[in-house]
C-alpha cells in the first residue's frame, strides 16, 4: 500500500531542520511518507534588526502559514515559543511534541562569573534582557541575532563573554559542553512554549489525516502544559517583543502549577505570580488576570508605548 506523503514546512536553520526531521521520523514510524520543504522566513532574512523592532506577530511563521493556506504544505513545524498567542482564522496547533528541559542557560568557551561587573552577554530576547537587568543590573547585554551557529561565531570574536540561550536548542545542536551556567526557573521563568516543537495546520487539512498526524506526534502532558501557558499569553496579549513569561508543570496530585509574569523593559519592575488549577484555559486566563490587576497592565502599557 502506497504511503501518504505529508509535506512538512520548516525554516532552513540547522535547529529548525532538526525539529522538522524529528517530526518526520515520528510520521515515518506511523506509516506516512514525510517530505521536507524548507524556506526562509522574514525573521531569518532580517538579521541586523532586533526582533522587537521587526514586529513580533508571525515573524517566523507568516510565510509558512501562507503555504499552509495555499495547500503547498500539509503541516508547519515551529519552535512552540515562536508561535504567536492568537493564530489567524483557519489555523490551529494540531500537536505539541514532548518537551525538552525548558531552562535558559549561558554558553561560553570560558568560565562565567555572574558577579563580574565587566560581564557582557549576548541575547536578542527582551525577556532575557529585562530579567538580567532585574537580577544582575551590572551585566551588559548586546543584541545578537541569527541561528545558533551564527551567534556562537559572533561570540568567538570576543564582542561578548557568553550567550543566553534555551537549553533545548543547545542540546539539540550538541553544544552541551559549552553550557557554563543554568538559570533557576523559579526566578528566570522561561517563555511560553520553550522546549517544545509545535505542529500548525490549516482547517483544509483532511480531518482523518490530521487525527493520525496528531496521534503520531502529540505528547498529551506537554500539550496540557502548553495550552495552559498559551491561554496565559493570549490574555496577557504578549508577543516576542514583550517580556512576558510563563511556565506550567504537572504536580504529583494532578494539579497544574503555572508560574508567570511580566517585566518592564528596564527590568526595574518584575511582577510574577504562581497559581494552581486543573483546567488549562481557566488557569492560564486567571493567572494573567491576577498579574494584570497587580500592576501588570500598567507595565504592559508602558512597554507597548516604548516599542
Amino acid at each position: 500500500m502506497e504511503r501518504k506523503i505529508i509535506k512538512i514546512g520548516t525554516r532552513k536553520s540547522k535547529l529548525a531542520m532538526w525539529q522538522a526531521n524529528y517530526v518526520a521520523d515520528l510520521l515515518d514510524a506511523a506509516g506516512f511518507q514525510p517530505q521536507l520543504m524548507p524556506i526562509e522566513t522574514k525573521g531569518d532574512k532580517i538579521q541586523n534588526v532586533a526582533l522587537s523592532k521587526i514586529g513580533s506577530k508571525g515573524v517566523f511563521t507568516e510565510e509558512l502559514e501562507s503555504m499552509l493556506r495555499r495547500g503547498q504544505i500539509d503541516i508547519a513545524v515551529h519552535s512552540a515559543k515562536d508561535l504567536q498567542s492568537k493564530l489567524p482564522d483557519g489555523f490551529s496547533v494540531l500537536a505539541f511534541c514532548e518537551r525538552e528541559t525548558p531552562d535558559d542557560v549561558i554558553v561560553s568557551d570560558k568560565e562565567i562569573d555572574l558577579n563580574d561587573p565587566k560581564l557582557i552577554l549576548g541575547t536578542s530576547s527582551t525577556r532575557r534582557i529585562a530579567m538580567l537587568k532585574h537580577y544582575y543590573p551590572h551585566i551588559t547585554t548586546v543584541d545578537v541575532r541569527g541561528n545558533l551557529q551564527t551567534r556562537l561565531a559572533k561570540m568567538k570574536t570576543g564582542i561578548m563573554d557568553g550567550l543566553v540561550l534555551a537549553y533545548a536548542g543547545v542540546r539539540r545542536m550538541d553544544y552541551d559542553n559549552l553550557v557554563k551556567y543554568w538559570f533557576d526557573t523559579d526566578r528566570f521563568i522561561p517563555p511560553v512554549g520553550q522546549g517544545s516543537v509545535a505542529i500548525e495546520v490549516h482547517s483544509k487539512l483532511d480531518k482523518e489525516v490530521a487525527a493520525k498526524i496528531k496521534s503520531a506526534t502529540n505528547h498529551p502532558l506537554t500539550e496540557k502544559m502548553l495550552l495552559t501557558e498559551r491561554a496565559f499569553l493570549r490574555r496577557m496579549d504578549g508577543g516576542c517583543s514583550i517580556p512576558v513569561f510563563g511556565h506550567a508543570e504537572m504536580e504529583s496530585d494532578g494539579q497544574i502549577q503555572l508560574k508567570g509574569g511580566i517585566a518592564s523593559l528596564d527590568g526595574k519592575e518584575l511582577i510574577k505570580r504562581t497559581m494552581f488549577g486543573a483546567n488549562p484555559e481557566e488557569l492560564g486566563t486567571s493567572l494573567a488576570e491576577e498579574i494584570l490587576q497587580s500592576g501588570g497592565k500598567k507595565v504592559l502599557e508602558g512597554i507597548k508605548s516604548a516599542l
